[in-house]
């Protein structure tokens, strides 16, 4: 049985007949082959009501409450959401420059928000960062997120947060993946949007499609009437202007402030006792855990005496030490902090994320924090090799143990479970990009351990099993095309649209696949494309088990022995595949140290010495290997099977057979 397939007109929004005539009857087509040039709020704004269905989550008698509480006017809390590599956090970098948080002549680098040294390296966002601004005597909280599909827990916590969103979109890709998931999130709090088209001076540049194709992604996502009629500003985040459209852009990102004064709402100001809700943590080696939110009512003083709750049954007293706002880039002390800000507290040594900071005598929790299930499990065991304890200084089961308790305090979207033994850990996550950024963090640390292939967490339904499906757009060039449609026909991917995109000669392919076909895949396509395909995905839904999936048609070249490799042994071995270590390098029985050119492993011994021999030669043979393979750890982790481990240490990652698990060997 094939999963359930969205077609073309299934993703159209369905509108009704009234609905048709209120957003087409002015003189637009409403024509399946047609797109209207929907013109918004930067031209002309939606005028009277457009029947959208409002979503489960908002109701009515929450909604007329909400309205009749204050709100702050000199505050506004938003996030920055949008796919990844969309420009997010250049376009913060701009805002913070054109803010004055730096001095003129001070050093700024390059996405300042980016901190982290893993982001840097990969240049992705991987952590949610505070900082403000002020723009005309109001502050501006702004909140910096991930943007990659396997970090989009931390998303989920942060609009939390905030009142509203700046949603930037590419002014050529238009709505991606993670544009949808973002967008339904924000939608489902109910927060206010700014669609922000960055990138506009790019000469393939298409804005009014972009427009369009958001348009229809908020009617499918049922956006409410207000959320319907939103701004759109046209930005070049790494220029630094913006403007209402996208030929007259101010030389500086004016519009986009006023733009977020204006349609942003300031913090709701509840009545009655103090309640924040920790949304994330951090941590200082001075002042230990502290404890970020927003405070959703009361006042919160340095030196209080609080409450700390989980649930009706569940709280205890700490007391507030220290009270952090944001102010520029940096955290300042304060003595008190009062509804709607966005603040730091310190002093509560044991603080979650998810409980709530509340009065000491009556206060009340706040509803927890909900992230969506992980889809992908991966096994943690002690490391079990031959070179054990050499290079790492954490390798004991205790200490893999404690180290996964720590990221479960920040870590949402992620869940440890024991393994089978007591020296193996069961880690599932959103994706596996989403662990092996957990397992790079923890090599850099000083641990060492091994990891198991990634698996997907399948469920049972009325005794049918089911799996993750994920939704992939491939944009690929049209000479390449034919590869890579072959490639994910055979991981059971099902297209469901095709179209050209605005570069010229590129096509964007949407299937809809099993995870399990995704495993591995990415290095795949960009040998069928020759690096030239862009693959994105998103959770979409749980479907019918799609059936066998092979993932790799070449076997490995696995050590027969334990030693040193040489460069007369790796001269005929390089024979039989591509190998992964060069001469001199420290091996074992069982490490894999190349990719066989055939189906099925192969045995050698990659330690053979040359034998001595009483005969004189006037010319020794000149030995040319070829370059070895430099797999990365996510390199390693896509090509594992089901009967292979990799090794990760702080200066080494090496793959070898899983010695529990057999298979038959040539």
């Amino acid at each position: 049985m094939s999963p359930n397939l969205p077609t073309p007109t299934a993703r159209r929004a369905p509108f009704a007949s009234s609905l048709s005539n209120q957003l087409f009857g002015r003189g637009l087509s409403p024509s399946p082959t047609s797109k209207p040039s929907l013109k918004l709020r930067s031209k002309i704004p939606c005028h009277g009501p457009i029947k959208c269905s409002v979503s489960e989550v908002t109701e009515t008698a929450s909604s007329e409450k909400k309205s009749q509480l204050k709100r702050r006017g000199d505050i506004r809390n938003i996030a920055i959401v949008a796919h990844v590599d969309h420009g997010k956090t250049t376009l913060v970098d701009s805002m913070l420059r054109q803010a004055k948080v730096f001095r003129d002549n001070q050093f700024v680098q390059e996405r300042i928000m980016d901190s982290n040294d893993l982001e840097r390296e990969r240049g992705i966002t991987i952590l949610s960062k505070n900082t403000s601004i002020t723009f005309k005597d109001t502050k501006i909280n702004i909140i910096d997120t991930p943007g990659h599909s396997d970090f989009g827990g931390e998303v989920e916590r942060i609009l939390n947060m905030v009142e509203g969103v700046l949603l930037v979109v590419d002014s050529v890709e238009g709505p991606m993946p993670q544009t949808r998931f973002v967008l339904k999130k924000a939608l489902e709090f109910g927060h206010a949007v700014v669609v922000v088209v960055n990138k506009i001076d790019r000469p393939s540049a298409r804005p009014d499609f972009v427009i369009n194709s958001t348009f229809e992604l908020f009617i499918e996502l049922n956006a409410t009437d207000e959320q319907c009629d939103f701004q759109a500003i046209y930005a070049s985040g790494i220029k630094g202007k913006a403007g209402l459209s996208p030929e007259n852009l101010a030389e500086d990102l004016g519009p986009l402030f006023e733009s977020i004064i204006r349609c942003i709402p300031g913090p709701r100001i509840e009545d009655g006792a103090l309640q924040m809700l920790a949304t994330n943590i951090e941590y200082d080696e001075h002042k230990g855990r502290i404890a970020i939110g927003r405070l959703h009512a009361g006042v919160l003083r340095r030196g209080m005496d609080v409450r700390v709750c989980t649930s009706e049954d569940s709280c205890r007293f700490a007391r507030v030490s220290e009270l952090f706002v944001y102010e520029k880039f940096s955290r300042v002390p304060a003595e008190i902090v009062e509804a709607g800000d966005i603040c730091a507290v310190c002093g509560i040594s044991d603080i979650q994320i998810g409980e709530t900071i509340a009065d000491k005598m009556s206060g009340k929790p706040l509803p927890a924090i909900k992230v969506e299930e992980p889809t992908v499990k991966m096994a943690f065991s002690i490391n079990t090799s031959p070179l054990v304890g050499r290079e790492g200084k954490y390798v004991t089961s205790r200490n893999l143990r404690d180290r996964l308790s720590r990221e479960l305090e920040r870590n949402l979207a992620m869940k440890v479970e024991d393994g089978e033994t007591a020296d193996t850990f069961i880690v599932s996550g959103r994706g596996t990009l989403h662990i092996t950024i957990l397992i790079e963090n923890m090599r850099r640390e000083g641990f060492e351990f091994m990891v198991g292939p990634p698996k997907v967490i399948n469920k049972k339904v009325d005794d049918k099993l089911l799996e993750p499906y994920e939704i992939a757009t491939v944009e690929v060039p049209e000479e390449h095309m034919g590869a890579v449609v072959e490639l994910l026909g055979k991981r059971r991917g099902q297209m469901f649209d095709m179209e050209g995109v605005g570069s010229e000669g590129t096509t964007l392919l949407k299937y809809k696949i099993p995870t399990r076909g995704l495993l591995g895949v990415r290095n795949a396509i960009l040998t069928a494309s020759r690096g030239t395909a862009i693959l994105n995905t998103i959770f979409d839904s749980y479907g019918p088990w799609a059936g066998d999936i092979s993932t790799r048609d070449q076997g490995s070249l696995v050590a027969f022995e334990d030693g040193t490799s040489t460069s007369y042994a790796l001269f005929s071995s390089q024979e039989r595949g591509q190998m992964f270590i060069g001469p001199g390098s420290e091996v074992y029985k069982g490490q894999i140290v190349g990719i066989h050119q055939r189906p099925g492993d192969l045995s050698l011994n990659v330690c053979k010495k040359k034998a001595a021999t009483n005969v004189r030669s006037n010319k020794e043979q000149t030995v040319v290997l070829d370059t070895p393979l430099d797999y990365s750890l996510d390199d390693c982790i896509e090509y594992i099977q089901e009967d292979e481990l990799v090794e990760v240490t702080p200066s080494s990652i090496r793959m070898c057979k899983n010695p529990k698990i057999t298979k038959r060997t040539r």
